[in-house]
């Protein structure tokens, strides 16, 4: 039995072909909630959706985002729409007032549909539309999850990291915005000044995640900041992981990022954008798995091979080095 550790899309491309070394019958994994947004009343939960449309072959493996080959006829006449009523598109967020009423799981991201900022396929919409139905039908997210992952046919289990309201919220020089209008709308420009993950304190592991957690786990070359920091604001989560043995593969070749924000995001926070400040972030993480280029010097066991991750066989290479690495530690 091992868990993954998902966020993004370093991990979903790691589990592109951990098939071929671990066996997906006995693979659980967890996925950030961090991201989530409610966008016109629908949650979208961007990195559930990834492992859901990976794992269902549907995946656009061009984004990274989506649905393969999906039409987009309704955020098309959304904007045009607005653009004909004159509103002002970009993110819309509700009221204040409006951020902590409705469902407990979408509080402190609502954002009206108006022009919606992020572009939703229509047979996306149809996941977002089943989710949010089956909320208010009164199941869980967990239980939503299974559903939708039974619907896609995943051969893994997958769980959301919590059923409780966790939002990533990033403090810029141009104020606080969601990690979604961060990333989406802004292109990561802002300068981060801090990252807070609200409702993390109040939020707690499910028993589904916390029997995943008492197996083997391997972080992924996901985004340290907000792809697996609001997994670890939870208290039981990160007491979970430090008693259990953890191989986590880092995103950067010493302080070379792959892609996406993450170095902005680490030094924004007080960490070394690189390897090193992998590590620092990663105290539970037993043995990494690290590029053959990177050079960096850790108190733990390293294991060294290709970590670019660009298909099916790079992703199988990268988690043979995951095996090897926890062969060293178990």
């Amino acid at each position: 039995m091992v868990t993954f550790l998902a966020g993004g899309t370093g991990t979903p491309k790691l589990l592109d072909g951990a098939a071929e070394v671990f066996d997906p019958a006995e693979t659980t994994v967890v996925a950030n909630t961090g991201d989530d947004v409610e966008l016109g009343g629908h949650l979208v939960c961007p990195d559930l959706d990834t492992v859901l449309f990976s794992g269902g072959g549907v995946l656009d493996t061009d984004r990274w985002w989506g649905i393969a080959g999906d039409t987009t006829e309704t955020d098309d006449e959304l904007h045009r729409l607005a653009d004909a009523a004159g509103l002002e598109p970009g993110p819309r967020y509700l009221p204040a007032e409006a951020q902590t009423v409705g469902r407990d799981i979408a509080r402190w991201r609502r954002f009206s549909g108006v022009a919606e900022f992020m572009e939703i396929g229509d047979r996306d919409r149809a996941v977002h539309i089943t989710r949010t139905s089956l909320l208010d039908e009164g199941n869980s997210l967990t239980e939503v999850t299974q559903t939708l992952a039974d619907a896609f046919a995943l051969d893994v289990s997958l769980l959301p990291m919590s059923n409780d309201p966790v939002a990533t919220l990033v403090h810029t020089d141009e104020g606080v915005m969601h990690f979604q209008e961060y990333w989406v709308h802004h292109r990561a420009a802002p300068e981060v000044r801090d990252v807070e993950f609200r409702g993390a304190d109040e939020a707690t592991i499910t028993p589904e995640v916390a029997d995943a957690l008492s197996d083997p786990v391997v972080v992924g070359p996901s985004n340290p900041v907000t792809s697996i920091g609001p997994m670890l604001a939870l208290d039981d989560f990160a007491d979970a992981l430090a008693e259990t043995p953890v191989v986590a593969v880092s995103p950067f070749v010493e302080d070379h990022v792959f892609s996406g924000p993450a170095a902005d995001l680490m030094e924004g926070i007080g960490y070394d954008p690189s390897t090193a400040g992998v590590a620092e972030a990663y105290p539970f993480a037993d043995a990494f798995v690290l590029d053959d280029a990177d050079g960096t010097d850790l108190d733990r066991p390293i294991v060294n091979t290709d970590t670019r991750i660009d298909g099916t066989e790079d992703a199988a290479r990268v988690a043979r080095a995951v095996a090897e690495a926890f062969a060293e530690v178990s």
